[in-house]
């Protein structure tokens, strides 16, 4: 020990080989506990501050492994040397090293309560005249939080006085940053209501302090403060409470400050999109969305004034805000303010808030999306019209907002597509490359959800993107890949003159191999699949093989975009080929999971010790495994490598999608492949485990064609448990919406094609599940504001969500039968909660629609419900909203159906109801349904209706024309009155046998309800010869010659 000097003075010298020398001669000493004493003797008593750092920093590491063996005398020499360290010590550095071995040091000496004498000194120095004193108590209160919070909670009262005395400290500003940071680390520790209560005193002090730092032009200290409010955001206690609102006026002041540093505006501006995201009731209750839009909306057209590459701009930053709001909020409270600022700046002489104008439109658009249907032609035009502005950067907002459009207010975003293609072709030969580029993505997302309508415009279209192929821009190239796809999707058949062109060009994409090339290598790879689902296997049948194998090499050139798209490929392919398929398959699953097995890439990054710093990497590679205490470091940043994110879920895609299409010939690959699956259903990104999710009912549906059986097979039994137990799981566990909305959906599909017997077990679990869900108190469902009680009515659910948990009871219903009733009935309080008055028209027909299939499953064990449901549904039949009238008569047909003599005193007052849905105006699918509903009830109760009456108006609104799935009802109630001789039904004859006539024509009424029809009309010649001949002979050729064809089986 007597060279320990030495060796710390060589371990910092530049010469790396003497380094290298005292770091293993350090390494040997280390193993003598004596080495603890020997190191505090030079952090007291070195001339070199260096050393005496080093030497701190050393023994941080190394006295966790030797404490126990120290004997009580060292031990007390070592606290009391520590703490003279601390007050007596000149260097900040070795000062914040000494508090950081204090702070490992308390780790095992306070709990044992053999250091009494710690949290008296700390507290003397906090109101010491002198400033180091001040400040080292501050940070050490900061790491002994971190280390022993627990045990300090007794003293909270205590700790928030000398926090606060630190916060308004007069003098010193590294007293109010180490007061700043203190009160960061105890955030994590705050539970009980005084707690909480006391820390919200500190809040107004924070906000002075930060105040007052930015006048002096120490942004650093505002920073520091965001980053507190952050946790204090993200705490499940309810920390803030009453402060939200000056936190906010705070956090606006500064994000709308243009002299401020752009990365002090970005805190700012992300506390606002946190408290968005975790305290939406908070911020309404509170009236604080329309000030926060006030300030965000003009951030948008600030131009980009960044400094550093690596700080996000605000004008960025703030759309991040903008679309997290509309996504949080109720969207009552978000869209009249941005269509505001939208409209108001529209003609603005300055091109920035034209900008921002369309561009607020476009971000919003995904959250708003229901509401902004019902303006759907206000903003279109303001969108197209900023196409044609004079400046690029409208133009290209404009494209970007008509992408988003396109993307998420479908359908009815299509049905004006007469107006939008023209308007983006011509934005397609836009001088600017910027602006072509945000063209072809609006192109791109515009023609996914178009069909025939595109047809007239294929020819022109893809004479412009097969000339955009040729630009010498990647970018573009690649986004007019996307909307090449998109257009050989909508137009199907119709771009099979365009195939060969378009995919010999690929070909040479697909041989690329520079690392700048291989993003379009990747959407080359991706756009033959598109064309294949569009144009069929007998057309890319014949080539497809040699684009397999391009495909497959490119997994060579390590590129993970590459790989993911490659992947969707093989998932194209094996809905291409199905069967052929199969000698692929080996090595396609293959590739599969070594992409599901890579290394994620998650990384945390520890924030060491401010001490250690100042000696660069001198003690980088200076580690013990038994000693190494990184319990007090506080994790800083969590990084993912997306694209490899990205490639696990498109190869978790493509396992699902090889099992379902290739069934029994892909069981050898079953098991690797459901361990895959167990693990990605747990995997921490959800758009990993939505593929999951998905893949688990493909592995199934294959596994059930594999092992075919009149019961359950074993195999079979074996997937579907493991399914059951993992889609239960997450619908209990998992915090993601979007996640738990598909496993309610997979779980739906799975219950309609298994027996009752086969899912016993988890029958009980899965209503507790579903239940916790409809009552929306799952953990997916809570936004951790419990800073605000705020009014529920006021707030807005997951519509996706609850409509898939209510899509479970009905297939519950189909799986059980009428012994689903009792199960059920925890249900029905909450499902009609939906359907209060005071609830928006999608949740009330939402529950309708729910009740109605339940009861279509459960047949007469519904009649409990009867009397509650169908005065819900008859107001409904009343409603603006076609969808509401439409499932209002599907459910009151339903409940006549099934409900027996309950449902019949309601019989005149439906009939009334029913009748203005049978208007020439009215939604056709309404028609349908309420056609359904009549039949129903005539099935039901024939003598119980006026027919002379009924049938007229019945038959009028025939045939029918949107909703198919009638077909059954409708014209087996009226085959059935005429095979039973009904002599109200013989009258209308001549009108009813020319919507029997265009009923067999239709590609789209079912066989066995044409071969119902065929019957009755036989029937009917039978009876009435002469006058039968008279009415098919008024019938259209192509009517008399389904009709007769059907007649003849």
């Amino acid at each position: 020990m007597d060279q320990l000097e030495v060796l710390l003075t060589q371990f910092l010298v530049p010469d790396n080989a003497s380094r290298k020398q005292a770091e293993e001669q350090i390494r040997r000493l280390s193993k003598d506990p004596q080495l603890v004493p020997a190191l505090l003797h030079h952090v007291r008593s070195s001339h070199y501050p260096e050393v005496r750092q080093l030497a701190a920093v050393l023994l941080r590491k190394k006295i966790t492994g030797h404490w126990m063996q120290l004997s009580v005398e060292v031990r007390n020499s070592v606290k009391s040397t520590l703490l003279e360290s601390i007050t007596l010590e000149n260097s900040p550095p070795v000062r914040r090293a000494s508090a950081d071995v204090v702070s490992v040091v308390a780790k095992h000496a306070v709990p044992a309560g053999e250091w009494p004498e710690l949290l008296p000194f700390l507290h003397q120095c906090s109101q010491s005249a002198q400033e180091d004193h001040r400040e080292v108590a501050l940070i050490l209160f900061s790491s002994l939080t971190e280390t022993i919070g627990d045990l300090l909670r007794p003293h909270f009262a205590t700790l928030q006085s000398v926090f606060i005395n630190g916060l308004n400290d007069p003098h010193s500003n590294r007293v109010r940053v180490a007061a700043l940071k203190a009160v960061g680390a105890l955030v994590g520790y705050i539970q009980t209501e005084q707690e909480v209560l006391m820390f919200r005193e500190l809040i107004p002090p924070i906000l002075n302090v930060s105040r007052l730092c930015l006048a002096n032009g120490d942004e650093d200290v505002a920073i520091l403060a965001f980053e507190i409010f952050d946790e204090l955001v993200e705490s499940p206690a309810p920390l803030l409470g009453p402060t939200i609102p000056v936190i906010v006026q705070f956090a606006l002041e500064v994000c709308s400050n243009k002299h401020l540093e752009a990365n002090t505006r970005h805190q700012a501006i992300q506390i606002l999109s946190w408290l968005a995201k975790y305290k939406p009731k908070t911020l309404v209750k509170h009236k604080l969305v329309a000030p926060i839009l006030a300030v965000i909306c003009p951030i948008l057209a600030e131009p980009d004034s960044r400094t550093n590459e690596d700080d996000i701009a605000c004008e960025r930053a703030a759309a991040e805000v903008l679309d997290t709001m509309a996504t949080s909020l109720p969207k009552k409270h978000v869209f009249p303010p941005v269509l505001h600022f939208a409209v108001s700046n529209f003609h603005n002489s300055d091109p920035n808030y034209r900008d921002a104008a369309v561009m607020s439109l476009g971000v919003i658009s995904e959250g708003c999306y229901e509401v902004m249907k019902t303006r759907l032609e206000d903003v279109l035009s303001l969108v197209l019209e900023s196409l044609k502005d004079k400046e690029q950067g409208v133009r290209g907002a404009a494209s970007f907002a008509l992408g988003q459009f396109a993307e998420h207010l479908q359908p009815e975003i299509s049905e004006h597509y007469e107006r939008v293609l023209p308007c983006i072709f011509a934005v397609l030969s836009d001088a600017v490359p910027d602006v072509q580029e945000k063209a072809f993505y609006a192109l791109a997302a515009f023609c996914e959800n178009l069909k025939e309508e595109i047809l007239p415009y294929l020819g022109p279209l893809m004479e412009k993107l097969l000339e955009a192929l040729q630009s010498p821009r990647r970018d573009i190239q690649e986004t007019c890949m996307s909307a090449i796809g998109s257009a050989a999707s909508a137009a199907e058949a119709a771009f099979v003159p365009y195939t060969e062109r378009v995919l010999h060009l690929m070909q040479g994409f697909m041989t690329l191999t520079k690392d700048e090339d291989l993003p379009a290598r990747a959407r080359a790879t991706e756009l033959v699949g598109i064309i294949g689902m569009a144009v069929g296997q007998d057309v890319i049948g014949p080539v497809l093989p040699s684009f397999i194998e391009a495909a497959i090499e490119g997994f060579e050139l390590d590129f993970s975009e590459l790989r993911e798209y490659t992947h969707g490929f093989f998932s194209h392919v094996a809905e291409i080929m199905e069967e052929g398929v199969v000698p692929y398959l080996p090595r396609l699953v293959h590739l599969a999971l070594e992409s599901c097995n890579l290394d994620d890439g998650t990384a945390f990054e520890l924030a060491d010790s401010d001490g250690d710093d100042n000696i660069g990497g001198a003690i980088g590679g200076f580690s013990s495994d038994e000693d190494e205490d990184t319990d007090n470091k506080r994790v800083r940043n969590f990084s993912v490598r997306t694209g490899v994110l990205d490639e696990k879920a498109a190869a978790t895609q493509a396992l699902g999608l090889f099992a379902l299409h290739t069934k029994s010939a892909f069981m050898p690959f079953l098991e690797d492949t459901l361990k895959v699956m167990q693990k990605h259903s747990g995997y921490f990104h959800e758009d990993v485990r939505i593929q999951a999710v998905l893949a688990y009912q493909h592995l199934l549906t294959a596994t059930k064609a594999a092992f075919p059986s009149d019961t359950i097979s074993p195999e079979v039994k074996h997937v579907l448990d493991l399914i059951m137990e993992q889609y239960i799981k997450l619908m209990n566990e998992d915090d993601d919406k979007d996640t738990v909305s598909q496993v309610c959906t997979c779980v739906a599909e799975v219950l309609k094609t298994v027996s009752a017997d086969s899912i016993q077990q988890f029958i009980t679990p899965l209503c507790e599940a579903t239940l916790c869900l409809l009552r929306q108190e799952a953990v997916c469902q809570q936004t951790g504001d419990t800073d605000s009680e705020g009014d529920e009515d006021d707030m807005e659910h997951d519509e996706l969500l609850i409509d898939a948990v209510t899509d479970i009871l009905p297939a519950l219903g189909k799986c059980m039968g009428g012994a689903f009733e009792p199960l059920f009935r925890p249900f029905f309080e909450p499902l009609m909660k939906f359907a209060k008055a005071s609830r928006p028209p999608n949740d009330r027909t939402m529950a309708v629609a729910c009740v109605a299939e339940v009861a279509k499953e459960i047949g007469n064990s519904i009649t409990p419900y009867v009397e509650i449901t169908m005065p819900i549904a008859l107001k409904e039949l009343a409603s603006p909203d076609a969808t509401n009238r439409r499932n209002a008569a599907y459910c009151i047909g339903e409940l006549c159906k099934n409900g027996g003599d309950v449902a019949l005193p309601h019989y005149n007052t439906i009939l009334v109801a029913l009748h203005p849905l049978f208007g020439a105006g009215e939604d056709n699918g309404t028609r349908d349904n309420a056609a359904g509903a009549v039949a129903r009830m005539i099935t039901t109760k024939p003598h119980v209706l006026p027919l002379n009456q009924v049938l007229p108006v019945l038959i009028s609104a025939l045939p029918l024309k949107e909703d198919m799935e009638e077909s059954e009802i409708v014209y087996g109630c009226l085959c059935s009155l005429i095979l039973a001789g009904h002599s109200e039904i013989i009258p209308l004859v001549p009108q009813l046998v020319p919507v029997f006539a265009k009923a067999v024509e239709s590609n789209d009424t079912p066989q066995d309800v044409k071969i119902g029809i065929g019957r009755a009309v036989m029937q009917l010649c039978a009876q009435y010869g002469d006058q039968m001949q008279s009415v098919l002979g008024s019938l259209p050729p192509g009517e008399a010659t389904a009709l007769s064809s059907v007649m003849k089986q």
